[in-house]
């Protein structure tokens, strides 16, 4: 007889393995659960792009939840007032600036991006990058915790048509070619390595030019990778901004519409 514990555990690894094997090929395939990734992911997903978010830790959002320095309340620009309206956002002016709290804004963000299709894997952990003809196709995948523990274990392959570094201030995604010399940084100087001014650090606090600089540098920074929010601030060595999200929105919009671009006017191998 079926004991209703046994039922539980069927259930549930019946639906996430069916959920893991339908992502195992996706249109976008992003590193990292921050406000610029959910902008991106919920952009995309609206337009019925097939996107998935691999988080290495057990709660998605990444620096939203504490606001600043654990004061869970953060800060928008007044231009993104529509964006906040549309997702339905609850928030207040304060001067040219919008307030909203902390884990409400992480909330919906995270229920606007999956209720519109985009699909999260927390506790995965992006281990390398999937590469063929110098072009980055997808990502490397394992669980958190066997990294941590640093067992031997193999991981599974991710193969998507774009892939995204939103893993904030480490940006991982990039230091995994840098450290190749694949790009171009500060300690790879190798005659074939791509043209890209990455560096290895951010510039200290500056939340004005940081929040026009993480926008500007948004976009594809080698074939089939892109950079979006602080990930596009480390790689290209700008200032950090604190605990203000504009700039962090306003990536995964320009990165969203890049892609959605790129994706309507060629086919991309995959």
């Amino acid at each position: 007889m079926d004991k209703k514990d046994t039922k539980i555990s069927q259930i549930i690894t019946k639906h996430f393995f069916k959920k893991f094997e339908d992502h195992l090929v996706v249109d976008v395939a992003i590193s990292g659960c921050g406000p610029s990734a959910l902008a991106l992911a919920t952009e995309l997903a609206k337009n019925g792009r097939k996107v998935a978010i691999f988080e290495a830790k057990n709660e998605p959002g990444g620096g939203i939840w504490g606001g600043g320095m654990m004061f869970n309340e953060i800060v928008l620009e007044g231009e993104l007032e529509w964006y906040l309206e549309e997702y339905k956002v609850s928030y207040k002016k304060d001067g040219e600036f919008l307030i909203c709290d902390a884990v409400h804004f992480a909330s919906a963000m995270l229920y606007n991006a999956t209720k519109h299709g985009a699909t999260i894997f927390n506790n995965m952990y992006v281990e390398d990058l999937l590469m063929y003809d110098n072009r980055v196709e997808g990502i490397v995948v394992n669980w958190t915790p066997t990294m941590k523990e640093r067992l031997h274990v193999d991981p599974i392959t991710v193969v998507a048509k774009y892939t995204i570094d939103g893993t904030g201030h480490p940006a991982n995604l990039v230091k995994l070619l840098a450290k190749r010399g694949i790009l171009n940084n500060s300690q790879s100087l190798r005659e074939d390595a791509k043209s890209c001014k990455v560096v290895e650090f951010e510039f200290p606090m500056d939340a004005e030019n940081g929040e026009k600089f993480v926008v500007e540098n948004t976009g594809e920074i080698y074939p089939g990778l892109y950079v979006i929010g602080m990930a596009a601030v480390s790689a290209n060595g700008g200032p950090r901004m604190g605990p203000i999200f504009g700039g962090m929105v306003m990536s995964g919009l320009k990165a969203a519409e890049t892609i959605e671009s790129e994706l309507k006017k060629k086919v991309v191998r995959i």
